[in-house]
């Protein structure tokens, strides 16, 4: 499997779970509240712990879910090429 076709899926894997991780923030945002998210934290109108509580747990979400889609399709394409994750890690990096 190239070089670019393996960025490309890892890309494509990061984008699909950074918006799955959104979503996941809307909703868990929303059971805890029981307000919809803030659609703009740094509007001056949102209390300043809403808007720092809304970052953080969007922030943890997303970086997790984007660091899972990484590790998940390097160990696809390592699969399927018949390499070692280590080495398409530095590949796609």
């Amino acid at each position: 499997m190239g070089n670019l076709v393996a960025k490309a899926m890892t890309v494509g894997a990061v984008l699909a779970a950074s918006s799955i991780a959104r979503k996941a923030t809307d909703g868990t945002w929303k059971f805890v509240t029981g307000n919809d998210s803030p659609t703009n934290p740094e509007d001056p109108d949102i209390d300043f712990k809403e808007a720092v509580a809304f970052a953080v747990l969007s922030g943890a979400l997303v970086g997790l879910a984007r660091m899972l889609a990484n590790r998940e399709s390097t160990k696809v394409i390592a699969k399927a090429s018949g390499k070692s994750p280590k080495q398409i890690a530095d590949e796609t990096n």
